[in-house]
């Protein structure tokens, strides 16, 4: 990194990047994929968790980063134009999959000729309860409408701020409240029962 980029804060070194790679620079968008290639890739896994290419859509956001650079305004936050990018690509794919059919267990092993297997080893219970909880958890959030999912995602494993969560969502900040508000009811009450309640 360039002393340079060692004085540049978070946002505005992301701007900086976004203004070289608009004149061609791959150097930088180098950089910005290693910035920012973990929580783009966690943002999409968690909204795809039951199906969908997460790797290719990650890498799609990048591709489209890349080729709308000269349409990145740097006045606004660069996080906040790429989980734009990733909102409209992970509903896309989830519509698509809407629309293809799911293969049973029976199908897949015979398709492949593979014997599906479960692994039955024993684990503690403590474990066993925290897998069966963050299992719970990532279904309750995968079962939320769209972008009361992504809102939820946004918000707890990105810490985005409101009013950024409403840009990505290209809604106001009092519904994106609301929203959060709604998902997370609904949240409290599927995980009633692990939560005790």
């Amino acid at each position: 990194m360039s002393d340079e980029q060692e004085s540049l804060t978070e946002d505005n070194l992301d701007a900086h990047l976004m203004l070289r790679i608009r004149g061609g620079d791959s150097q930088a968008m180098e950089e910005l994929i290693r910035r920012h290639q973990n929580s783009v890739y966690a943002t999409v896994a968690s909204m795809l968790r039951h199906g969908g290419d997460v790797e290719d859509i990650s890498q799609q956001v990048f591709i489209r980063i890349w080729k709308g650079a000269a349409t990145y305004e740097p006045s606004s936050k660069f996080t906040t134009w790429m989980y734009t990018i990733v909102r409209n690509l992970v509903f896309n794919e989830l519509r698509r999959q809407k629309r293809k059919p799911v293969l049973s267990a029976d199908a897949i092993e015979e398709e492949h000729g593979q014997i599906l297997s479960i692994d039955t080893a024993p684990s503690p219970d403590s474990s066993l309860e925290h897998k069966e909880l963050t299992q719970a958890v990532e279904d309750a959030i995968a079962s939320l409408p769209e972008q009361a999912s992504l809102a939820i995602q946004l918000r707890r494993y990105e810490n985005l701020s409101y009013e950024e969560i409403s840009q990505v969502l290209g809604i106001s900040v009092s519904a994106t409240k609301s929203l959060l508000f709604r998902a997370r009811n609904t949240l409290k009450e599927q995980l009633s029962g692990f939560l005790g309640q």
